[in-house]
């Protein structure tokens, strides 16, 4: 008998239209709003360079340490590059040691990804004084 009356009575909800009403609202203000987040969405994206050239100079001093010297091989350094977003990873930012010499290197991190559509791609470089800068900006 309970069944009987769940079964007759209509339940409220919304229509198909309604949804679809509120999904092209949604849409345009997103479209109005994306413009003025990619500066933000390109800072929050250089964080990952920053921070693997910061632990790059980690690897680099304590290589120093050991053996007087830094090293433009990273598998010597012991880093691992993860894979890029082109070969279905995570990494934003290709790593290389541009020099290494006896007293100094010199490592940069390069965007593969242009992260805001205006041609330019994000590069930061770190030195042996942890001087990190941004060459080109995105």
């Amino acid at each position: 008998m309970k069944k009987e009356r769940l079964l007759n009575k209509s339940l409220k909800g919304f229509t198909l239209p309604e949804l679809l009403v509120v999904l092209v609202i949604i849409g345009i203000l997103m479209l109005i709003a994306l413009p003025n987040l990619m500066p933000l969405i390109s800072k929050a994206k250089s964080t990952e360079a920053q921070m693997q050239l910061n632990h790059l100079y980690t690897l680099e001093k304590n290589y120093f340490y050991l053996h007087s010297k830094y090293s433009n091989d990273l598998s010597a350094l012991d880093y691992i590059q993860e894979k890029l977003v082109t070969e279905g990873g995570n990494a934003n930012y290709q790593i290389i040691v541009t020099e290494a010499t006896v007293n100094s290197f010199k490592a940069r991190a390069t965007a593969i990804v242009d992260f805001n559509g205006d041609g330019k791609f994000n590069v930061w470089e770190i030195d042996q004084d942890n001087k990190l800068i941004e060459i080109t900006k995105d």
